[in-house]
C-alpha cells in the first residue's frame, strides 16, 4: 500500500548527488526549508515515459510554475548521481533540478519505494508528484496501484491546475521573426502569463510557407492557442485581457464557504 503523506513533513535525508560535474550533498532542509517546491518522482532516468513525457513537460512548464509562486521544480529518481547528471545533459534540461535518491532513502521513508525486480530494476520509486511548502507536503498526486507503470495524475499539467487553477496550460505556438518588436511584446506577455510557447521563426526553411498555410497571414507575430488562431500581439493582449476578466467574474460569483 502506497503512502499518502499530505500534511506531513518530508523525510529528513541527505541526497548524494552531482551538479556541474561535482559531488554535492543536498539535504531536504536545504531543498524545502522556507520554499515552495513542486516534486515529481519517477521510476528511472532514460526510461521511455520518463524521457518522452514526464520530465520534458515539467521542464516546459517551469515558467508557469514560477509565475504561480513555486520556487523550484525537482525531479527525484532512485538512480545514482552520474546517471541523473547524464540524463539532464541528454534531455537538455535547464530548469528542472534533478536529484538522485541513489540509496532510495527518501523514497523508502516517503512510502513510495516499490519492487521492480521483474524488470531488473531492483527497488525504485513509484510515480507521483507533490507540492511542498516549507517542508510540509500540501498535496500529493499518486499514480494508481495497478500493474505496469501508470501515468495518469502525476503529470505537470495536473499539478499546475492544482497550484494555479486559473493558469493556462494551453498549447501555444508563436510565429515570429528575429528583431521584430511586436514579436518580443507578444512573447513577453506570454511569459508574464506563465504560458509556455513553441516559437517558429519564419526565416527558417518553410517557416513563411507554414505561416501562410495555417493563417493566410504574412505578418508577424501570429499566435495560435490550442490550434485556434488568436492573431497579432494586439489580438493576444485583447485575448489575455478577456480571459482575465472572465476569471475575475467567476471568482466574484463563487458563493462563500459558509453558504448553504
Amino acid at each position: 500500500m502506497l503512502s499518502n503523506r499530505e500534511n506531513q513533513r518530508v523525510p529528513d535525508v541527505t541526497f548524494r548527488t552531482r551538479e556541474g560535474g561535482e559531488w554535492k550533498d543536498v539535504t531536504t532542509r536545504e531543498l524545502f526549508g522556507g520554499r515552495t517546491v513542486v516534486v515529481f518522482a519517477l521510476p528511472g532516468a532514460f526510461t521511455p515515459t520518463c524521457s518522452a513525457s514526464h520530465l520534458p513537460r515539467y521542464e516546459e512548464l517551469v515558467p508557469a510554475f514560477r509565475s504561480a509562486g513555486v520556487d523550484e521544480v525537482v525531479c527525484i529518481s532512485v538512480n545514482d548521481g552520474f546517471i541523473m547528471e547524464a540524463w539532464r545533459r541528454d534531455q537538455n534540461i535547464e530548469h528542472v533540478r534533478l536529484i538522485a535518491d541513489g540509496n532510495g532513502d527518501f523514497s523508502r521513508q516517503m512510502g513510495m519505494l516499490v519492487d521492480k525486480r521483474d524488470l531488473g530494476f531492483g527497488e525504485r520509486s513509484w510515480r507521483y508528484s507533490m507540492l511542498v511548502r516549507d517542508g510540509v507536503i500540501e498535496k500529493m498526486f499518486i499514480e494508481p496501484e495497478v500493474a505496469g507503470d501508470p501515468y495518469e495524475v502525476s503529470d505537470a499539467d495536473t499539478m499546475l491546475r492544482y497550484v494555479a487553477p486559473a493558469r493556462s496550460t494551453a498549447n501555444v505556438v508563436v510565429f515570429s521573426k528575429t528583431g521584430c518588436p511586436h514579436c518580443a511584446r507578444a512573447k513577453s506577455l506570454l511569459d508574464a502569463e506563465g504560458m509556455p510557447f513553441h516559437e517558429i521563426e519564419i526565416s527558417t526553411a518553410g517557416g513563411l510557407g507554414a505561416l501562410r498555410a495555417v493563417s493566410g497571414a504574412v505578418t508577424v507575430p501570429q499566435v495560435f492557442i490550442d490550434g485556434v488562431h488568436v492573431g497579432s500581439a494586439d489580438d493576444l493582449e485583447r485575448h489575455v485581457a478577456k480571459a482575465r476578466s472572465q476569471a475575475a467574474g467567476s471568482r466574484e460569483i463563487e458563493p462563500p464557504d459558509h453558504a448553504a
